[in-house]
């Protein structure tokens, strides 16, 4: 049975309807979020029987899905599915879903519908009727997990993939590591994306510098030379955005919140203020703001993409799934290079965590639909489907065996600076997965708030991250009283 958690809804609607991001690790501009058009590339290339190379069939998603009567209970079955994802990227879904219909031995019917942004994609489901939800398979950006979790309303992706005895072990490890808890996977990886460092190769090539940056203070160290002999106008242009704030917190190897980082329980209190976390990361963000390398760009994590592709700026920090985009919008006007996220501190160790979002079951009491559901979630996470998604996005493919993918291969031979976030996400560990948080969209908005009034307002770095902490640990206890 559902668990009825109808206050819970109201009592949070507003925290989530107040995120102006989307949340998930990528710009909504550039990276794929609700409504991007991420340097992603049209559906093209078809022959005349409408598929090419690149172009994966609908399997026959063989297995039954172990549920009441398993593949036999979802023959014939329509179910609905929610999703926010626009532009190119919705067109490349579309042809998914499309295949799948077709091709399918089931006569499951999906039908896709496009919800908007990933916070209308939320909200409206939070307006729905539970049992009723009007839709049976929806999608959720990252910083939706612990409320989703917490809704009652799914269904594990964990019982589908035991009652299939599906192989789990495809998911690269370290994006099954984000909806990961308690050794039970809640939702299917879909769309993930890492940030990266993006760099004009030939700027530094101009200022003599043969290696690129590996954390916030070589990327001070090498601004000089970049303006003075590289021409660039601005080192780097910086975008205030609350997940490279916790990503720079990742990459430290520390704690966002207290329980494991949300994973051991819920959380009650944000750790970045006790453990160094913050503090770390603002002082070299001041200090580079300070003498003029990290001017004010703009909030959200494709601000300050625009300097970077007209040449302006000599490095940038961007979501992966940007990386069509900027090749297109620079048009070969300079070399970009791309190389990992940066630490804050030389010594750091950690790694990054993946943006993005997961397919969420919903449980709306109906064995047929949760049946032809998990047929239809295995197939978007086929080899062939996840080569094509990436082919056409610039997403992460969530399974391994997309790699051997003949699609997957040209692609990153066109594109060779997809490798570094492949190597990026390979060299991470889960212990770098990130925090769950149920007011996390909240926090992101706490967080560039106040560390935009840090540099405008000559706040210290101490103060500002007692501020951020102020805020988002009230926010976690009101929500954690009335969801006693």
């Amino acid at each position: 049975m559902i668990m009825k958690k109808t206050w819970m809804v109201s009592a949070t609607a507003g925290v989530l309807a107040a995120a102006l991001l989307c949340g998930c690790g990528a710009p909504a501009a550039t990276a794929g979020s609700g409504g991007s058009q991420a340097g992603g590339q049209s559906v093209e290339g078809q022959s005349s029987e409408g598929q090419s190379a690149a172009q994966p069939a609908a399997q026959n998603t063989q297995g039954a899905a172990g549920q009441a009567g398993g593949k036999k209970a979802a023959e014939g079955t329509a179910i609905t599915f929610w999703h926010s994802m626009g532009g190119v990227n919705g067109e490349a879904l579309d042809y998914l879903v499309s295949q799948f219909n077709e091709k399918n031995e089931l006569g499951i019917k999906v039908e896709a519908q496009y919800q908007g942004e990933y916070d209308d994609a939320i909200n409206k489901l939070k307006s729905a009727q539970i049992g009723n939800m009007g839709a049976d398979l929806v999608q959720i950006y990252d910083i939706g997990t612990r409320f989703m979790i917490d809704s009652g309303w799914v269904i594990p992706m964990q019982e589908l993939i035991d009652g299939d005895g599906w192989d789990k072990s495809v998911i690269e490890p370290n994006i099954a590591a984000y909806y990961t808890v308690d050794e039970k996977l809640y939702s299917m990886p879909f769309n993930s994306s890492t940030p990266l460092l993006y760099y004009n190769k030939d700027m530094f090539e101009k200022a003599g510098i043969s290696k690129v940056p590996e954390s916030l203070g070589e990327i001070a160290d090498a601004a000089d030379a970049l303006v003075q002999k590289g021409g660039a106008g601005e080192p780097i242009s910086l975008g205030i955005y609350g997940w490279f704030f916790e990503q720079f917190t990742c990459k430290q190897g520390l704690s966002y919140v207290n329980n494991g980082n949300g994973r051991q329980g819920a959380a009650t209190a944000v750790e970045f203020d006790q453990n160094g976390a913050a503090v770390n990361t603002l002082t070299v963000w001041k200090d580079l703001y300070d003498k003029g390398y990290a001017p004010i760009v703009g909030r959200g994590g494709d601000s300050g993409l625009a300097d970077f592709s007209s040449g302006k700026s000599a490095m940038t920090l961007g979501s992966t799934a940007s990386l069509k985009q900027i090749l297109e919008d620079v048009n070969g006007k300079f070399e970009v290079g791309t190389a990992y996220f940066p630490k804050v501190n030389p010594e750091d160790k950690g790694g990054v965590s993946i943006g993005g979002a997961s397919l969420w079951a919903l449980n709306n009491e109906d064995e047929a639909k949760k049946a032809a559901t998990w047929e239809f979630v295995k197939y978007l996470v086929s080899p062939e489907s996840q080569a094509y998604w990436n082919a056409q996005t610039g997403y992460f493919p969530v399974t391994t065996a997309a790699h051997e993918e003949p699609v997957f291969k040209e692609n990153l031979e066109k594109y060779p600076q997809f490798g570094t976030a492949i190597d990026q996400l390979h060299d991470s560990t889960p212990e770098s997965a990130g925090a769950l948080i149920s007011v996390f969209p909240e926090a992101r908005q706490v967080v560039e708030t106040e560390i935009e009034n840090m540099l405008n307002n000559h706040i210290s770095p101490q103060d500002t991250a007692t501020n951020m902490a102020k805020q988002i640990n009230k926010a976690i206890e009101e929500y954690n009283l009335l969801n006693e």
